[in-house]
């Protein structure tokens, strides 16, 4: 009976052990594949952001090395997930990229700067600043990776500074000519005085701001004449409509 009792509770026992087991086992796996689903979604951000930037890049006058710089961190990130979760799919995706990033010529000369064309949507233009400040976040970040040289991050991230600050001045002239056109003076020479003084900002003045820098001057300059022109006018005006009462107060009165 005895023994009977001793084996029931070695079972007993087996089963606790054996159900404790099957637990960590389950919490192990559980934790192993949630920190792979952590891993694969952290790439797939990298992967999702480098794609949005790409495709911002593509529309504007940056380098082909910005664009390899760019594809080789899509390539990182994308193959990051094929290890976590290998799959066919992934693995042309994967031999198709390595392909693209073959045929980029990084020797081919950048596109001048003076071919962008601010767009007239507002909303696209406040896209393609932080566009700008995406790529130049990602172009830091690789160049503290190691993925890219210091005259590769110095380059790149210069001729981003450049593009963001012709953006903002190109903007802020629209505004101040839309300003103009609706008769808000005020407005205008605002914006104006806040694009000179972000060119001022500059260490190092190129043929753009100069030349940016003498037509906004030029702008503000005839605002303030225009405005000097109005008040002078105005005050003649009332001049003219007080000597205008005056005699009317003085008049003789005609009688009836």
């Amino acid at each position: 009976m005895n023994q009977t009792y001793i084996i029931i509770i070695i079972l007993i026992a087996a089963l606790i052990v054996a159900g404790i087991a099957a637990s960590a086992v389950q919490q192990h796996n559980e934790r192993k594949a949630s920190k792979k689903r952590e891993e694969i979604g952290k790439h797939r951000t990298i992967l999702d952001d480098t794609e949005m930037a790409v495709s911002a890049a593509l529309r504007m006058p940056l380098s082909k090395r910005l664009i390899m710089i760019l594809r080789k961190r899509t390539l990182g990130a994308l193959i990051e997930i094929y290890e976590q979760n290998p799959s066919p799919d992934l693995k042309n995706k994967v031999e198709e990229l390595q392909k693209s990033i073959r045929e980029i010529n990084v020797d081919e000369p950048t596109p001048d700067q003076n071919t962008f064309q601010l767009p007239e949507s507002d909303k696209v233009i406040i896209k393609y600043i932080q566009a700008i400040k995406k790529l130049r976040i990602i172009v830091r970040s690789e160049y503290k990776k190691g993925a890219i040289s210091l005259d590769w991050f110095q380059a790149e991230d210069q001729a981003l500074e450049k593009l963001q600050l012709r953006i903002n001045i190109e903007t802020l002239h629209k505004r101040a000519n839309d300003a103009v056109t609706h008769n808000m003076q005020g407005s205008a020479r605002q914006y104006l005085e806040k694009a000179l003084a972000a060119i001022a900002k500059q260490k190092t003045q190129s043929d753009y701001t100069v030349s940016k820098t003498r037509e906004l001057q030029d702008m503000l300059n005839n605002l303030e004449s225009n405005v000097k022109d109005r008040n002078v006018q105005n005050i003649l005006a009332d001049k003219a409509k007080e000597k205008e009462d005056i005699d009317t107060l003085f008049a003789p009165k005609k009688k009836w």
